[in-house]
Formats: structure tokens, C-alpha cells, sequence
């Protein structure tokens, strides 16, 4: 019989457990991130390598970056990584075609990347979209209503209120319900790792703010 060891580190804890050789965290932060390797390759006209050698190329960057990442910086892991595979796929790519049609990298790398703006924005809003479906069905809804989700306005507390025939102050006792799941973290873990909120302090004010709503409403029985 084998014993499956299982390692919980939360947030940025994940990647010193990784950097001093757990193989768990490792795994599975090369998990969380491999789509960011796929999205970078896919932005690349391909000429002259395979496919797959770009993806092991972009894996392997994505590897390095986990092993040096630095929380401690300031910056987030999507743009440090961002450009370690950015810069990976491209030599691959100018080293194998040696054509003056591929710019030079190391001045490519300078420009400003509205690509990777665009993959963060898409990652949240996927993040987001998967965080409402674990609210009931009313709670969704108001959280879309009130924040403007999808195609639609935000809508102000009253406004949802006369299109459901509720008080403005119902509404808002809908809201905060849903806003305490929100920021559970077992709920939150994903949208907080891409917006670098998954820290001890952010988790603290995400449990303040539900504490006290919820004393709130001990106080009105």
C-alpha cells in the first residue's frame, strides 16, 4: 500500500513549500498555471518548431519561475512568469528560423504586453464566473445585478429591489449574504491568487468584514 502524501499550503506559502521541495506543491502549482504556457503559445505565429517543443519550452520557463519566484517583490506571478515563457517561446522560435522576419527578442520584450493585460482580465473573469456558481440561485442573481456582471448596467440597490417587489434594505441583506460566501476561502482561493490577495492579511480583513456582518444581524434578532 502507497501513502499519498497531501500538502496544504495556502497562497503564496505554496511556492516557498515548492522552492524547498515539496513535489505536491510543485505539481500543482505547474497545474494552476499551465494554461498560461498554452495562452502564450497560441499567441505566436509557429514557424519552423513544433508545437509541443514550444509547450515543453514554455513549461520549462514556468518550472524555473515557480523555483524563483519571489513574493517578497511586489510582483505578481502571472507577469513574472508572463515573461520568463514570453522570452522562452521567442528565442525558441528566432533561434530556430534565424530569419530577420522574427524581431529581436530581447527588444520585443520591452514593449508593452497588452496580451498579458488581456489573459489576466479573461482569468479573473473565468475565476469570478466560477466563485457565483457556487451561490444559490438568488444570490447569483443579485450579484449580478448590483455589480454589473456580463452585458448589463450595475444596477443600484433600490432598482433590483422594485424588480423583485422587495425593500431596498432586503436586498442589501441578500448582497452581503452573498459577499460573505464570496470571500470564503475555500470559494475564494483561485480569484485571490490571481489579484495576489491569497496573503495572511487579506484573509484576515476578508473574516473581519464577514464577523462582523454577521454580528450585525445577531444584534437585530
Amino acid at each position: 500500500m502507497s501513502i499519498v502524501t497531501v500538502c496544504h499550503s495556502p497562497g503564496v506559502g505554496s511556492f516557498a513549500c515548492a522552492q524547498a521541495g515539496c513535489p505536491v506543491c510543485l505539481e500543482a502549482l505547474l497545474q494552476e498555471h499551465a494554461g498560461l504556457v498554452h495562452y502564450i503559445v497560441h499567441q505566436q505565429e509557429i514557424g519552423g518548431v513544433e508545437y509541443q517543443d514550444l509547450i515543453q519550452e514554455g513549461q520549462i520557463a514556468l518550472w524555473q519561475s515557480i523555483l524563483h519566484f519571489d513574493p517578497g517583490r511586489g510582483n505578481t506571478f502571472s507577469s513574472y512568469a508572463w515573461k520568463a515563457i514570453h522570452r522562452q517561446v521567442w528565442r525558441s522560435l528566432a533561434y530556430a528560423n534565424q530569419s530577420q522576419d522574427y524581431v529581436d527578442v530581447e527588444e520585443w520584450l520591452d514593449l508593452p504586453d497588452q496580451a498579458e493585460a488581456a489573459w489576466q482580465q479573461d482569468q479573473v473573469r473565468q475565476a469570478i464566473a466560477e466563485e457565483l456558481l457556487c451561490l444559490p440561485e438568488r444570490l447569483r442573481q443579485v450579484i449580478h445585478l448590483a455589480y454589473g456582471l456580463g452585458e448589463q448596467p450595475p444596477h443600484s440597490l433600490a432598482e433590483i429591489g422594485r424588480q423583485w417587489g422587495l425593500t431596498r434594505e432586503r436586498v442589501r441583506h441578500l448582497r452581503n449574504n452573498a459577499l460573505v460566501l464570496l470571500r470564503l476561502a475555500a470559494i475564494s482561493l483561485r480569484l485571490r491568487g490571481l489579484c495576489e490577495q491569497d496573503n495572511r492579511q487579506a484573509y484576515q480583513k476578508a473574516q473581519s468584514l464577514n464577523w462582523a456582518w454577521q454580528r450585525s444581524q445577531r444584534g437585530r434578532r
